[in-house]
């Protein structure tokens, strides 16, 4: 019996950010394997209401207004579409507007639910569910309808027992990354990405990710100038878009390149030296899980699943968060050091393709689906 799955979630491709590439790389995968995927999202400006990507069918719904509206007119949107697709199992990734949905649906047609919370801490979807309107009656709806929850980290997993989820109905399940799409080059193909992509010359270290405040960009620009006082020629890589590019570009000094959205993340990653991530809070950084299947070692704050996959001095560097002096002594370290980025990148590498390739995981969620689907019956 082909398993129809419908997946919900605010943003997708070619929208770009850690949990849509996630999704796409799962939902594709498991389409190739027989279950029947459809995405239903949000539609944004200059793109299809519906299309085909990589065999998944992707529904795009009318988001009117701000906030509240939008996330009103998603909800009476899709709700029809659901009626018609008549699912095996929906699939809701955040706890808001999504799940909200998700749930919406399961009370009328009695649909199983899996939901999938994307970050922890105070910016995490626990969290900022009962910071909104009726957040914890929300909350208790998800449980109560039966809901399986996927947690992609420990953490997550802790949260969702403190609020009560039945920990037989939480399924940990880490992010994947396709490692054959990330993976190193040699250094001669490296020198022939870095003249194709018109990079400059030196040590380049790379940041991938949105350019909000919790991912505290701010705090590379700041010190910049003083890894640039040990090694003139480094330069930092700032890829992607968000709320703070203007103000960073503006307060950016000699050596930091900001180049938005790119396609080709996989050559820009091939191409540096080191991978930094100075966020105050992730789920599971899918930017990290490329740059590490990239075979670069990576300057990691110690928030949600870095932890877990990382192992401070042996897979590459974990500091505390909201700490720019040991952001600073972690790059230098490296930058200083060819033989450590050398080892931390290949057993970086190595880990990655071992326990985080998304071949392994999209196989666990595909387990999740089966269980889910023939327990309904």
């Amino acid at each position: 019996m082909t398993i129809r799955v419908a997946v919900l979630l605010q943003r997708y491709l070619p929208l770009l950010g850690g949990m849509e590439r996630q999704t796409h790389d799962q939902v594709r995968i498991l389409q190739a394997q027989g279950f029947e995927m459809h995405v239903i999202t949000r539609r944004h400006a200059g793109l299809p209401a519906f299309e085909r990507m990589d065999g998944v069918t992707v529904h795009r719904m009318p988001a009117l207004g701000p906030k509240v509206s939008a996330s009103l007119s998603y909800t009476v949107t899709a709700l029809p579409l659901l009626r018609r697709l008549h699912p095996d199992i929906i699939h809701a990734h955040e706890l808001l507007s999504a799940a909200t949905t998700a749930v919406a649906a399961h009370h009328l047609w009695g649909w199983p639910l899996i939901l999938t919370p994307h970050r922890s801490g105070t910016i995490g979807d626990v969290h900022r569910l009962h910071q909104k309107f009726l957040g914890a009656y929300r909350m208790r709806a998800q449980i109560q309808a039966g809901s399986h929850f996927i947690a992609i980290s420990e953490e997550i997993a802790h949260e969702l027992r403190e609020k009560g989820v039945a920990p037989q109905r939480i399924h940990y399940i880490p992010n994947g990354v396709d490692t054959q799409r990330f993976q190193p080059v040699a250094s001669e193909e490296r020198a022939t990405l870095r003249q194709r992509l018109n990079l400059p010359e030196g040590l380049l270290v790379i940041f991938s990710g949105r350019l909000d405040p919790e991912k505290r960009v701010a705090h590379l620009v700041d010190i910049w100038p003083q890894v640039r006082r040990v090694h003139p020629k480094a330069n930092l890589l700032i890829l992607g878009e968000g709320s703070q590019r203007q103000a960073l570009e503006a307060a950016a000094g000699e050596g930091i390149h900001f180049l938005g959205y790119v396609q080709n993340v996989p050559e820009y990653l091939a191409a540096a030296d080191v991978f930094v991530l100075p966020s105050i809070a992730e789920g599971i950084s899918g930017a990290m899980l490329e740059a590490m299947s990239s075979g670069l070692p990576a300057v990691v704050t110690r928030v949600g699943a870095a932890p877990e996959v990382i192992s401070d001095g042996n897979t590459g560097l974990l500091i505390p968060p909201d700490d720019p002096p040991a952001l600073l002594a972690a790059l230098l370290r490296l930058l200083g050091d060819p033989s450590l980025r050398e080892v931390l990148g290949t057993a970086a590498r190595r880990h990655i393709v071992q326990h985080y390739a998304i071949e392994h995981t999209a196989a666990q969620l595909a387990q999740v689906y089966r269980e889910v689907a023939n327990a309904q019956g």
